[in-house]
């Protein structure tokens, strides 16, 4: 490993690998949402394919690192080690029939290496969120025996994913993965029903849910050799429908605040209290499949779906009646003018763009939630190295005014750096 690559892999990890472990506990949203399910899911798109519409399950590029099949780890060449990191920011407009707001929220999106074990074994690991809640509703309404009140509905938290996957590569063209991830983290979400009289009472409710466990995916590519240095990669994910151990507390409360004479004295009654309860939360299964058209160092045209059946997911044994099927549809590319080109920096880079389609996972009154995006971003070459760093933008929109919903358009900014070199190599001279 050379100097410069020594010194950059210490200040990296120095600098950022404390942050995002920290960063896992406190990601953000502003979505209402994410008061839903478990919130908003997070993507599993990394930097380089973040730009492609998130399109990556049958790329087998060797610069990369590619969580969402874990068959691609053994594209990764031989000695190398790869470090990558990414941050993301979002700038969101929410509008509904009455009123608008806008918010920004920018969090770490992702920890990630990958390296080979042997010529037909590689492995990945990292971590990195799997979903996130953060929303803040007020409702005021009126009713003739009560008079005016306010109902206010919050919640925050985040669900982390820590994995570590291994792929094989049992024969030419061929290879198989998986990824043994654990979820952890807790999710906060409260309501409070506050009239205006003050001899009415005011209720509060507040809800907290913590999961652990390990589950299993897996994933295959196999590829097609062409002419003129043209590739043809077939790919398919599945994971089945893993159980969960949850704990889930609640607590109900009324109050009511009046004056004594003297002070100001509030009387709380608990209504009830539930603490720790265990129970099980089962999520969907997953399955997908993706095709990729590449030719080396030169361009890659990829296309994904992706299915999950959140409409049987349980949480403590009960489906949500706001949860339905989620599919996902991508495509993206990527063109580098001239990979190797010694005077222009401008030809060594690679130009990236796609488009996503998603039928979220969320449904109200039959109406599902739809969001979908366009991307594009850069790959820019580091001086005198393999590392990247990218660069990608994302503008969409989710849901809609109609039906009493809320509409999001949304700007995405993604900035991640790959880190690479040569480990376990022997140098007369460096």
């Amino acid at each position: 490993m050379g100097r410069f690559s020594r010194v950059s892999f210490f200040i990296a990890g120095l600098l950022f690998i404390p942050a995002v472990l920290f960063a896992q506990f406190n990601n953000s949203t502003s979505s209402p949402y994410s008061r839903y399910g478990l919130g908003d899911l997070h993507s599993s798109s990394f930097g380089r394919s973040a730009a492609m519409g998130g399109a990556t399950l049958a790329s087998r590029y060797n610069l990369q690192i590619n969580t969402t099949n874990p068959a691609s780890y053994t594209a990764i060449d031989s000695l190398n080690f790869i470090f990558e990191f990414g941050i993301e920011g979002r700038l969101s407009k929410f509008e509904t029939d009455v009123s608008s707001m806008k918010t920004n929220d920018v969090n770490f999106s992702y920890l990630a290496m990958s390296f080979r074990i042997s010529d037909k074994l590689a492995s990945a690991m990292g971590v990195s969120p799997y979903s996130n809640v953060g929303y803040q509703v007020v409702v005021t309404d009126e009713l003739p025996e009560s008079g005016a009140y306010q109902t206010s509905y919050s919640g925050t938290g985040t669900i982390s994913k820590a994995y570590i996957g291994l792929a094989y590569q049992p024969i030419d063209n061929i290879s198989v993965g998986f990824n043994l991830s654990y979820l952890f983290g807790q999710l906060d979400r409260n309501s409070e029903l506050i009239f205006a009289d003050p001899s009415m009472y005011s209720v509060y409710r507040y809800s907290q849910i913590r999961i652990r466990d390990f589950y299993f995916d897996f994933g295959l590519q196999a590829t097609l050799p062409l002419k003129n240095d043209k590739e043809v990669t077939f790919a398919a994910i599945f994971a089945n429908r893993p159980d969960f151990t949850e704990f889930a507390t609640d607590i109900i409360q009324k109050q009511y605040s009046y004056y004594n004479g003297q002070a100001t004295v509030t009387d709380v009654d608990t209504i009830s209290f539930r603490e720790e309860e265990q129970g099980e939360l089962v999520l969907p299964y997953t399955f997908g499949g993706g095709l990729s058209f590449r030719k080396k160092n030169v361009y890659e045209i990829n296309v994904d779906y992706i299915h999950q059946n959140w409409s049987e997911a349980t949480f403590f044994g009960e489906p949500s009646q706001f949860l339905t099927d989620l599919n996902k549809f991508a495509i993206g590319g990527e063109w580098i003018p001239e990979k190797y080109s010694i005077r222009s920096l401008v030809k060594r880079i690679a130009y990236r763009a796609g488009f996503r389609y998603e039928q979220s996972y969320h449904a109200f009154d039959g109406h599902q939630i739809n969001d979908f995006g366009i991307s594009f971003g850069v790959g820019v070459p580091m001086y005198r190295s393999a590392s990247t760093m990218n660069i990608g933008f994302e503008f969409g929109k989710r849901g809609t005014t109609d039906y009493n919903l809320v509409l999001e358009n949304y700007a995405k900014v993604n900035f991640s750096l790959n880190l690479h070199d040569l480990w376990f190599m022997k140098r007369k001279i460096d």
